[in-house]
């Protein structure tokens, strides 16, 4: 047995979640302990400012990274006190960083690009830990979309045989895996469908502040516009076939507010951007079915902090009836710790030589050992 930490620290820019994971020689994993580190007022409005910028100087992103990585080390520094756990036990640290930009398919200027900020000799340094780090950039340059990266993690925890299983992260952006019986030989087919909680956060925040619509209760008290929808669906990103990720540089207030008259009530946007996600969570599972001629899933598993969004859970459950969402719980792994634990699975890969990617997921050109290794 190995101890690993992962840190994950998505697009809803809450905080840094630092899993302490125990891994053996046959990649099986099991959560120990956790620790969820709250993204300061300041570093979180000056990631979002850099993340919505069209030109930023080089001292703000070297100041936000520093900020950010130290910010990491003092996650992992308090997940290693609170589980009793000294630093030398640790075989590594998974740190996948802070997205800032993601352009998979390039732009009118140059290649195709993904920038997380990180900072993995720093962290090194800081909590005595080995780190890999750098996961994407290397699936990137075989042709991938350098994301998404869980569906390996999903495919190692869920998959089973005699069923399809549906994984479906709600992060900022929701991410799908559909898992094929064990026993077939189907391709895992894994994507994004598109918002999650980034425009629903973000809606919030314009009108009520604070982070997020706690349980959803203000979406559910207004009203779906059908209307206002339809032209949301209209986006191109919601019909391309995969292999494709997304981010903040296609969805985003400004974006929605594109396809606003200006005469919706505010409660009514927010209940059709719930319903947004929901409807582009269906289309994925139809699009993903369809590639590789599935039935119906047994099973549906949420994860990520949208499944404490008891409104949009039951939206989700409206659009696939045949389908049961079940929690990550029942299958011994929490919902708010699988991206943590992904990326200290994904460390592992890499101090073991094996790929970190999924080719039938992000389109590269094969299987490729993913991260950087950095030493303390």
């Amino acid at each position: 047995m190995a101890l690993f930490v992962g840190l994950m620290s998505g697009t809803s820019l809450d905080g840094i979640d630092a899993a302490l994971v125990e891994i053996d020689s046959s990649g099986h994993s099991r959560l120990l302990s956790t620790h969820a580190e709250p993204m300061p007022d300041t570093l979180r409005e000056r990631l979002l400012s850099l993340c919505q910028a069209e030109r930023v100087a080089f001292a703000e992103l070297a100041c936000a990274e520093d900020a950010f990585s130290r910010l990491q080390a003092e996650a992992v520094t308090k997940l290693l006190i609170s589980s009793g756990t000294p630093a030398e036990q640790i075989q590594a640290i998974g740190s996948h960083g802070q997205t800032i930009e993601h352009a998979p398919w390039g732009h009118a200027e140059g290649p195709a690009y993904t920038l997380q900020l990180d900072n993995p000799s720093l962290l090194a340094e800081l909590t005595g830990c080995r780190v890999v780090a750098d996961f994407r950039r290397r699936d990137l340059a075989a042709g991938g979309q350098a994301a998404p990266l869980a569906p390996a993690f999903h495919e190692a925890l869920f998959r089973r045989a005699g069923q399809w299983q549906l994984a479906l992260n709600l992060g900022g952006f929701a991410n799908l895996t559909l898992l094929p019986p064990s026993e077939m030989e189907a391709e895992i087919i894994a994507f994004d469908t598109g918002p999650a909680n980034a425009l629903l956060d973000a809606w919030h925040a314009h009108h009520r502040g604070g982070r997020f619509d706690a349980d959803g209760s203000w979406a559910a008290s207004g009203r779906v516009d059908e209307t206002l929808l339809e032209r949301l669906l209209a986006e191109p990103f919601f019909h391309r076939p995969p292999p494709r990720s997304t981010g903040r540089e296609v969805f985003h207030l400004d974006w929605l507010g594109r396809h606003l008259t200006g005469q919706e009530r505010a409660e009514d946007v927010q209940a059709t951007l719930a319903e947004l996600t929901a409807t582009s969570v269906a289309l994925g599972i139809e699009m993903a079915r369809e590639i590789v001629n599935a039935p119906p899933a047994t099973a549906l598993i949420p994860c990520g902090g949208g499944t404490h969004n008891r409104d949009l859970l039951g939206r989700l459950a409206r659009h696939l009836p045949e389908t049961a969402l079940v929690p990550s719980s029942d299958w011994g792994w929490p919902a708010d710790w699988l991206e943590a634990g992904a990326f200290a699975w994904l460390a592992w890969r890499r101090l073991e030589g094996l790929p970190g990617n999924l080719p039938s997921v992000t389109g590269a050109a094969g299987p490729r050992i993913l991260g950087g290794i950095y030493s303390p």
